[in-house]
Protein backbone atom coordinates (compact mmCIF):
# COMPACT_ATOMS: atom_id res chain seq x y z
CA UNK A 1 0.00 0.00 0.00
CA UNK A 2 1.31 3.50 -0.74
CA UNK A 3 2.79 5.53 2.08
CA UNK A 4 1.68 9.00 1.01
CA UNK A 5 1.92 11.56 3.80
CA UNK A 6 -0.29 14.63 3.70
CA UNK A 7 -1.09 17.41 6.12
CA UNK A 8 -4.36 17.08 8.07
CA UNK A 9 -7.16 19.01 6.38
CA UNK A 10 -9.04 21.81 8.09
CA UNK A 11 -12.13 19.57 8.52
CA UNK A 12 -9.92 16.96 10.15
CA UNK A 13 -8.36 19.47 12.52
CA UNK A 14 -11.82 20.61 13.57
CA UNK A 15 -13.55 17.25 13.74
CA UNK A 16 -11.02 15.22 15.73
CA UNK A 17 -11.48 17.20 18.97
CA UNK A 18 -15.14 17.70 18.18
CA UNK A 19 -15.74 13.97 18.05
CA UNK A 20 -14.14 13.58 21.45
CA UNK A 21 -16.58 16.11 22.86
CA UNK A 22 -19.59 14.52 21.25
CA UNK A 23 -18.76 10.89 21.87
CA UNK A 24 -18.37 11.21 25.63
CA UNK A 25 -19.75 14.61 26.49
CA UNK A 26 -16.36 16.27 26.84
CA UNK A 27 -16.05 15.08 30.42
CA UNK A 28 -12.99 12.84 30.33
CA UNK A 29 -9.76 12.10 28.52
CA UNK A 30 -10.22 9.44 25.88
CA UNK A 31 -8.17 7.48 23.42
CA UNK A 32 -8.53 6.86 19.72
CA UNK A 33 -10.92 3.96 20.14
CA UNK A 34 -13.35 6.25 21.95
CA UNK A 35 -13.52 8.40 18.84
CA UNK A 36 -14.18 5.64 16.33
CA UNK A 37 -14.29 2.34 18.10
CA UNK A 38 -11.34 1.48 15.96
CA UNK A 39 -8.86 -0.29 18.12
CA UNK A 40 -10.88 -2.94 19.84
CA UNK A 41 -10.68 -1.46 23.32
CA UNK A 42 -13.41 -1.66 25.91
CA UNK A 43 -16.48 0.50 25.57
CA UNK A 44 -17.12 3.34 28.00
CA UNK A 45 -19.57 1.20 29.98
CA UNK A 46 -17.45 -1.91 30.18
CA UNK A 47 -14.35 0.09 31.08
CA UNK A 48 -16.13 1.47 34.12
CA UNK A 49 -16.89 -2.07 35.23
CA UNK A 50 -13.18 -2.64 35.86
CA UNK A 51 -13.09 -2.23 39.65
CA UNK A 52 -10.13 -1.00 41.66
CA UNK A 53 -9.82 -4.37 43.39
CA UNK A 54 -9.68 -6.14 40.03
CA UNK A 55 -6.93 -3.80 38.88
CA UNK A 56 -4.98 -4.25 42.12
CA UNK A 57 -5.18 -8.02 41.83
CA UNK A 58 -4.11 -7.95 38.18
CA UNK A 59 -1.23 -5.62 38.98
CA UNK A 60 0.06 -8.01 41.63
CA UNK A 61 -0.22 -10.98 39.27
CA UNK A 62 1.73 -9.05 36.63
CA UNK A 63 4.44 -8.00 39.09
CA UNK A 64 4.84 -11.60 40.20
CA UNK A 65 5.32 -12.81 36.60
CA UNK A 66 6.35 -9.80 34.45
CA UNK A 67 7.72 -12.09 31.76
CA UNK A 68 4.36 -13.77 31.10
CA UNK A 69 3.15 -12.38 27.73
CA UNK A 70 -0.49 -13.21 28.41
CA UNK A 71 -0.44 -11.42 31.74
CA UNK A 72 1.31 -8.43 30.18
CA UNK A 73 -1.35 -8.26 27.47
CA UNK A 74 -4.18 -8.52 29.99
CA UNK A 75 -2.64 -5.87 32.24
CA UNK A 76 -1.97 -3.57 29.31
CA UNK A 77 -5.60 -3.82 28.19
CA UNK A 78 -6.80 -3.05 31.71
CA UNK A 79 -4.54 -0.01 31.91
CA UNK A 80 -5.85 1.23 28.57
CA UNK A 81 -9.44 0.72 29.68
CA UNK A 82 -8.82 2.72 32.85
CA UNK A 83 -7.24 5.61 30.96
CA UNK A 84 -3.66 4.96 32.12
CA UNK A 85 -2.26 5.25 28.62
CA UNK A 86 1.37 6.02 29.38
CA UNK A 87 1.54 3.11 31.81
CA UNK A 88 -0.02 0.81 29.22
CA UNK A 89 2.63 1.85 26.69
CA UNK A 90 5.41 1.11 29.19
CA UNK A 91 4.03 -2.34 30.03
CA UNK A 92 3.48 -3.30 26.40
CA UNK A 93 6.86 -1.96 25.31
CA UNK A 94 8.65 -4.14 27.85
CA UNK A 95 6.59 -7.15 26.80
CA UNK A 96 7.41 -6.63 23.12
CA UNK A 97 11.11 -6.24 23.88
CA UNK A 98 11.00 -9.64 25.58
CA UNK A 99 8.78 -11.26 22.91
CA UNK A 100 9.44 -9.34 19.66
CA UNK A 101 7.62 -11.83 17.42
CA UNK A 102 4.43 -12.14 19.48
CA UNK A 103 1.70 -10.77 17.19
CA UNK A 104 -0.85 -10.28 19.97
CA UNK A 105 1.63 -8.23 21.98
CA UNK A 106 2.54 -6.14 18.95
CA UNK A 107 -1.15 -5.45 18.32
CA UNK A 108 -1.64 -4.46 21.96
CA UNK A 109 1.43 -2.24 21.88
CA UNK A 110 0.21 -0.51 18.73
CA UNK A 111 -3.17 0.15 20.29
CA UNK A 112 -1.54 1.51 23.45
CA UNK A 113 0.63 3.87 21.39
CA UNK A 114 -2.45 5.12 19.54
CA UNK A 115 -4.29 5.70 22.82
CA UNK A 116 -1.30 7.76 23.92
CA UNK A 117 -1.39 9.90 20.77
CA UNK A 118 1.70 8.43 19.10
CA UNK A 119 -0.06 7.62 15.86
CA UNK A 120 2.92 7.18 13.53
CA UNK A 121 4.61 4.71 15.86
CA UNK A 122 1.25 3.02 16.40
CA UNK A 123 0.85 2.51 12.67
CA UNK A 124 4.39 1.18 12.32
CA UNK A 125 3.99 -1.29 15.21
CA UNK A 126 0.59 -2.45 13.99
CA UNK A 127 2.18 -3.13 10.61
CA UNK A 128 4.39 -5.70 12.35
CA UNK A 129 1.43 -7.36 14.06
CA UNK A 130 0.19 -9.19 10.98
CA UNK A 131 1.19 -10.11 7.46
CA UNK A 132 -0.60 -10.12 4.08
CA UNK A 133 -0.62 -13.92 4.27
CA UNK A 134 -2.52 -13.80 7.58
CA UNK A 135 -4.51 -10.55 7.59
CA UNK A 136 -6.43 -9.38 10.65
CA UNK A 137 -9.31 -7.03 9.88
CA UNK A 138 -9.18 -5.46 13.35
CA UNK A 139 -5.55 -4.47 12.88
CA UNK A 140 -6.21 -3.19 9.36
CA UNK A 141 -9.02 -1.03 10.73
CA UNK A 142 -6.80 0.18 13.56
CA UNK A 143 -4.09 1.11 11.06
CA UNK A 144 -6.65 3.06 9.08
CA UNK A 145 -7.75 4.92 12.21
CA UNK A 146 -4.14 5.86 12.99
CA UNK A 147 -3.65 7.13 9.43
CA UNK A 148 -6.81 9.23 9.70
CA UNK A 149 -5.40 10.82 12.84
CA UNK A 150 -2.30 11.69 10.80
CA UNK A 151 -4.42 13.30 8.09
CA UNK A 152 -3.71 10.52 5.59
CA UNK A 153 -7.37 9.89 4.82
CA UNK A 154 -7.15 8.39 1.33
CA UNK A 155 -4.52 5.94 2.49
CA UNK A 156 -6.65 5.08 5.53
CA UNK A 157 -9.58 4.28 3.28
CA UNK A 158 -7.50 1.68 1.47
CA UNK A 159 -6.96 -0.12 4.77
CA UNK A 160 -10.67 -0.03 5.58
CA UNK A 161 -11.46 -1.39 2.12
CA UNK A 162 -9.08 -4.29 2.69
CA UNK A 163 -10.64 -4.99 6.08
CA UNK A 164 -14.14 -4.97 4.54
CA UNK A 165 -13.05 -7.60 2.04
CA UNK A 166 -12.47 -9.88 5.04
CA UNK A 167 -15.59 -8.86 7.01
CA UNK A 168 -18.11 -7.24 4.66
CA UNK A 169 -20.43 -4.74 6.36
CA UNK A 170 -18.65 -4.98 9.72
CA UNK A 171 -20.10 -1.95 11.58
CA UNK A 172 -16.85 -1.11 13.37
CA UNK A 173 -14.97 -0.80 10.08
CA UNK A 174 -17.85 1.00 8.37
CA UNK A 175 -17.93 3.53 11.21
CA UNK A 176 -14.22 4.22 10.79
CA UNK A 177 -14.63 4.55 7.03
CA UNK A 178 -17.53 6.95 7.47
CA UNK A 179 -15.49 9.04 9.87
CA UNK A 180 -12.65 9.12 7.35
CA UNK A 181 -15.00 10.56 4.71
CA UNK A 182 -16.26 13.04 7.29
CA UNK A 183 -12.70 14.19 7.94
CA UNK A 184 -12.40 14.88 4.21
CA UNK A 185 -15.63 16.91 4.38
CA UNK A 186 -17.33 14.40 2.06
CA UNK A 187 -20.48 14.51 4.17
CA UNK A 188 -22.89 12.75 1.82
CA UNK A 189 -20.56 9.75 1.49
CA UNK A 190 -19.93 9.80 5.25
CA UNK A 191 -23.66 9.72 5.95
CA UNK A 192 -24.17 6.81 3.55
CA UNK A 193 -21.45 4.67 5.13
CA UNK A 194 -22.29 5.59 8.73
CA UNK A 195 -25.93 4.84 8.02
CA UNK A 196 -24.92 1.32 7.02
CA UNK A 197 -22.91 0.98 10.21
CA UNK A 198 -25.83 2.22 12.30
CA UNK A 199 -28.27 -0.22 10.68
CA UNK A 200 -25.97 -3.08 11.67
CA UNK A 201 -25.32 -1.93 15.23
CA UNK A 202 -27.77 0.63 16.56
CA UNK A 203 -26.55 0.19 20.14
CA UNK A 204 -23.01 1.49 19.62
CA UNK A 205 -22.92 5.02 21.07
CA UNK A 206 -19.83 5.94 19.07
CA UNK A 207 -21.45 5.02 15.76
CA UNK A 208 -24.49 7.08 16.76
CA UNK A 209 -22.25 10.01 17.72
CA UNK A 210 -20.45 9.92 14.38
CA UNK A 211 -23.70 9.71 12.41
CA UNK A 212 -25.32 12.45 14.51
CA UNK A 213 -22.40 14.77 13.85
CA UNK A 214 -22.46 14.25 10.11
CA UNK A 215 -26.21 14.94 10.08
CA UNK A 216 -25.69 18.08 12.13
CA UNK A 217 -22.91 19.27 9.86
CA UNK A 218 -25.41 19.08 7.00
CA UNK A 219 -27.85 21.31 8.88
CA UNK A 220 -30.14 18.49 10.05
CA UNK A 221 -29.85 19.29 13.74
CA UNK A 222 -33.22 17.86 14.81
CA UNK A 223 -32.41 14.46 13.27
CA UNK A 224 -28.99 14.55 14.87
CA UNK A 225 -30.38 15.34 18.32
CA UNK A 226 -32.91 12.51 18.16
CA UNK A 227 -30.15 10.10 17.24
CA UNK A 228 -27.58 11.21 19.81
CA UNK A 229 -29.96 11.01 22.78
CA UNK A 230 -31.53 7.66 21.85
CA UNK A 231 -31.96 5.23 24.76
CA UNK A 232 -30.20 7.57 27.23
CA UNK A 233 -31.46 8.77 30.62
CA UNK A 234 -32.72 12.38 30.44
CA UNK A 235 -29.64 13.91 32.08
CA UNK A 236 -27.20 12.09 29.81
CA UNK A 237 -29.35 12.84 26.76
CA UNK A 238 -29.32 16.54 27.61
CA UNK A 239 -25.53 16.48 27.99
CA UNK A 240 -25.08 14.79 24.60
CA UNK A 241 -27.40 17.27 22.89
CA UNK A 242 -25.57 20.18 24.51
CA UNK A 243 -22.24 18.76 23.33
CA UNK A 244 -23.59 18.36 19.80
CA UNK A 245 -24.88 21.94 19.75
CA UNK A 246 -21.53 23.19 21.03
CA UNK A 247 -19.65 21.34 18.30
CA UNK A 248 -21.95 22.62 15.55
CA UNK A 249 -21.80 26.19 16.89
CA UNK A 250 -18.00 26.13 16.82
CA UNK A 251 -18.09 24.79 13.27
CA UNK A 252 -20.39 27.65 12.24
CA UNK A 253 -18.15 30.21 13.93
CA UNK A 254 -15.19 28.89 11.94
CA UNK A 255 -17.20 29.00 8.72
CA UNK A 256 -18.16 32.63 9.35
CA UNK A 257 -14.55 33.77 9.77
Amino acid sequence: MPKRLSVASQPAKFLLPALLVLALGGCQTVGIEDVTGALGGKSETSAKAETRSDMDALRERYRAKPGDPNLALEYGKALRASGQHAQAVAVMEQAVLAHPNNKALLAGYGRALADNGDFQRAFDVLSRAHSPEDPDWRILSAQGAALDQLGRNEEAQQYYATALKIVPDEPQVLSNLGLSYMLQNNLSKAEQVLGRAYQRNQNDARIRANLALVLGLQGRESEAEILVKADLPPDQAAAKVAALRQVLAKKQQRADK
